[in-house]
């Protein structure tokens, strides 16, 4: 048996008990993919982060991102909170930081003052249009509540499909297992703002409260959909979670040029709630 040290934190809030919760496991290089995997499941939260060391000259740390049911390459909450945490813990030393995960590097700047983070996400990627219709109806909303433009996938290391609907469409959408990695959401212009819900079934999440990578992906969408400008630095807030009951604020930013997206950030706090350590047993492959 061997003991490992964790924390948990909630992230993308300044409040305990809201946002969405993150569990971070230090010193977790011998650790198998199987028993982060375990681990994950047993704490059974939207993502837990596993702490390694760098495998690349550039990094600060590394690190392994497992939902309930899978592994991720990049996560947003994840890497927000595992970054402030490290710097809170002395592990590294701020503001700026390169975290090494599956997506690649991925530049954070700490602001140690008010315990929070911002992230650059990878490449921006975009597809094609797509009919919003089966992904309306896998969500239990009509054609009357589409609010365009047309869907769509985008990211910044993780894709997610975008959907647009009307403001009051946004509490009704009935999550479930029919559509996985989906944003749904109402756009401000006016107040460039989004109130969003993201579904993630597929690996073992059926809503997210809080989710940074498809935050990143809405300003990818913004831009390639003519909703945010296509050249310059535009910000955009969202909020999040409100129908699950752990509300989430995060605050984003997307640079454009030539009418597409070249990079995007989110931000957000990070409020620290539980520490301890765990048994683990060794792994039998």
């Amino acid at each position: 048996m061997s003991l490992l040290r964790y924390s948990i934190v909630d992230v993308f809030t300044d409040r305990p008990f809201t946002g969405n919760a993150l569990a971070i496991v230090f010193d977790a290089q011998d650790l198998a993919r199987e028993q982060m995997q375990a681990i994950a499941r047993e704490f059974n939260l939207s993502e837990t982060i596993f702490v390694l060391p760098p495998s690349s000259p550039e990094a600060t740390y590394r690190v392994r991102i497992f939902t309930p049911g899978t592994e991720l390459p990049f996560a947003g909450h994840p890497s927000v909170g595992c970054a402030v945490t490290l710097l809170r813990n002395g592990i590294v030393k701020g503001p700026d930081v390169v975290q090494e995960c599956g997506a690649g590097l991925i530049p954070i700047h700490i602001d140690e003052v008010h315990g929070a983070a911002t992230v650059t996400g990878g490449k921006p990627t975009v597809g094609h249009a797509l009919d919003h219709v089966p992904l309306l109806s896998a969500i239990g909303l009509t054609e009357a509540d589409f609010a365009g433009p047309a869907p769509r996938s985008a990211g910044c290391g993780l894709e997610f499909t975008f959907l647009s609907v009307t403001e009051d469409a946004v509490a009704r959408v009935r999550p479930g297992s029919l559509v996985d990695n989906l944003s749904v959401f109402h756009w401000d212009a006016e107040r460039r703002f989004a109130h969003v819900r993201v579904l993630v079934p597929e690996v073992g999440v059926a809503e997210d409260p809080a989710t940074g990578s498809a935050a990143l992906g809405l300003g990818v969408w913004l831009v390639s959909s003519g909703l945010l400008p296509g050249d310059g630095v535009s910000e955009y807030e969202i909020a999040q979670g409100l129908e699950i009951h752990r509300p989430s604020a995060l605050h984003c930013s997307v640079t454009a040029s030539g009418g597409s997206a070249v990079s995007a950030t989110v931000s957000g706090h990070v409020v620290p709630i539980a520490s301890g350590e765990m048994v683990v047993p060794p792994f039998v492959g």
